[in-house]
């Protein structure tokens, strides 16, 4: 395990190009790739990480901000009477309370309430729900219960009265996904792994039939690196199988996307303590409204969809969620509500070593090919940590990696965990920031919320823009300690802005370039 760089690209980017060889080569920098990197490295393994745009720039900036075990597949599963459903959902609400934990400045537990309209419904989904508690059993974030319907409208008042018989309110957690990613990748970078982003791995190598590093291209700065490594993982989420193609030209596909859109409107369409799940559209779907961030998100849609790098929330897919809000809402709701809107791309996956590849999963799928690429494919935010731990143990058996021991995550605290103080935004509001700023820094940064304070207090506390609590300082400090490298990486990926309001972030966007071009590391 290598020393800690500093969280500039241009250290990252010196190592990359040192000679070294390292134990494991990560391609994809989203929630999977950057837990493989923190496990492995973890354990003892040098770690390189190539991310051919931005840490979270795709699906793993894209999600509904739950961690939650799945309450539609536990439908599946008890309709299906499926043990392997059972079992993914009673291990992701496992993997649940460990995000929870590790993270609490960028997690916390949130209750949903699902409205009813025909009593026929209350049994059938209490049923559910309870279930669902028993699965999580000591990790339970809170029992599952029957409202009224006056109950129900007091939690959350923006719901059409006429029909409401009543309705059931659960627990789920809710976090920051990219935040979030970004914490994993540091985590990582901390214990000595090199991530270097905006950088694309376009040949893999091998001798004598065994892969042994890749080319990489600079994005950046045009410049072509040479990186051998013992093990090679594929961590490219939809364009894993272009990543596999590298490797074998002959590979079998293994992914279809399916899209999935989500809108945000202000945060007066959402209590800010509650969220809503309408158990289900027009065409048998289910559409999630929550707080998030001081706004009010909605989504999703789920249509197959091809593999582009930036895809588009359609005019119709817009109008498809605002349709179904209008049906459950006594508050009117039109497109000029519509602050932002986005669409992810969700990897369903098959293995090609399967008896039946047409069976499509969100269940995540570990295929390792002939010159020895581990690909992992699938899954979902909730279990990246798992995820990343069964990928590890392939690749330390694909690339011979000894002594080497087992998955050490399940107690490590995230960056921005170790000292946080559920309370310490009062001690950012006794320095002089306003309420709204002192929550941000202190959820988006946990512990660290205090080096962005003094970058402030030094001349960068003025907000990017009026509305919105980010500052100034958070475009510094992204630059010299996240690895963030283009305006676009600020505003998507480090601050969020950008998912929040599209106007206020494009009014942003020149003060976030000067910034970065001033910005020494």
């Amino acid at each position: 395990m290598s020393a800690a760089l500093p969280g500039r690209r241009d250290a990252h980017r010196a190592a990359l190009s040192s000679g070294e060889r390292f134990d494991l080569l990560i391609v994809g920098g989203g929630a999977t790739g950057a837990g493989v990197a923190l496990d492995a490295v973890s354990r003892g393994l040098s770690v390189a990480l190539i991310e051919r745009d931005d840490l979270a720039t795709g699906t793993s900036s894209r999600s509904t901000k739950l961690i939650h075990g799945g309450v539609r597949y536990l439908e599946k599963a008890v309709k299906g009477l499926d043990r392997g459903q059972f079992a993914l959902v009673r291990d992701a609400l496992h993997e649940r309370a460990v995000l929870i934990r590790n993270a609490p400045h960028l997690c916390h537990a949130l209750p949903l309430v699902t409205p009813l309209y025909r009593w026929l419904q209350v049994p059938y989904i209490m049923a559910g729900l309870k279930l669902y508690d028993l699965l999580a059993g000591r990790t339970n974030l809170g029992s599952s219960r029957f409202l009224s319907a006056s109950a129900a409208k007091q939690r959350f008042p923006q719901l059409k009265t006429d029909g409401l018989r009543g309705g059931v309110m659960y627990y789920d957690g809710q976090f920051d996904d990219a935040r979030m990613n970004v914490a994993i990748a540091m985590s990582a970078v901390e214990r000595g792994a090199v991530v270097v982003t905006h950088a694309e791995v376009t040949a893999l190598h091998r001798e004598a039939g065994r892969l042994t590093g890749a080319s990489v291209h600079d994005r950046v700065d045009g410049s072509d690196i040479d990186v051998r490594a013992r093990a090679v993982v594929n961590a490219a989420g939809p364009y894993g199988d272009a990543v596999r193609r590298l490797s074998d030209p002959e590979a079998a596909p293994m992914l279809n996307a399916s899209t999935g859109v989500h809108i945000v409107l202000d945060g007066r369409f959402a209590p800010p303590d509650t969220g809503l799940l309408i158990p289900e559209t027009e065409d048998g779907r289910v559409l999630f409204l929550l707080p998030w961030l001081g706004s009010t998100l909605v989504g999703t849609t789920d249509e197959p969809a091809p593999v582009v790098d930036d895809p588009q929330a359609t005019e119709a897919e817009i109008e498809y969620i605002l349709r179904h809000l209008g049906r459950y809402f006594d508050v009117p709701v039109g497109r000029d509500d519509v602050k932002a809107a986005w669409s992810g791309l969700r990897p369903l996956v098959s293995d090609p070593k399967a008896a039946d590849t047409a069976k499509l999963s969100r269940d995540h799928v570990i295929h390792v090919d002939d010159a020895g690429l581990v690909t992992i494919a699938g899954g979902k935010w909730t279990t990246y940590r798992r995820m990343a731990a069964d990928t590890v143990n392939a690749a330390v058996a694909a690339g011979d990696l000894r002594d080497v021991g087992r998955s050490a995550t399940v107690d490590l605290k995230l960056v921005g965990a170790d000292r946080f103080d559920p309370g310490g935004a009062a001690a950012l509001e006794a320095r002089g920031f306003a309420a709204d700023v002192a929550r941000h820094l202190h959820h988006a940064y946990g512990d660290r919320a205090g080096l962005v304070a003094d970058l402030a207090e030094g001349g960068l506390g003025a907000r990017l823009t009026e509305g919105h609590p980010n500052l100034e300082a958070e475009v510094v400090y992204a630059k010299q300690h996240e690895l963030a490298v283009t305006a676009r990486d600020v505003l998507h990926h480090r601050t969020r802005l950008a998912f929040l309001d599209e106007a206020a972030a494009e009014a942003a966007r020149a003060r976030v370039e000067a910034l970065l071009r001033d910005a020494t590391g």
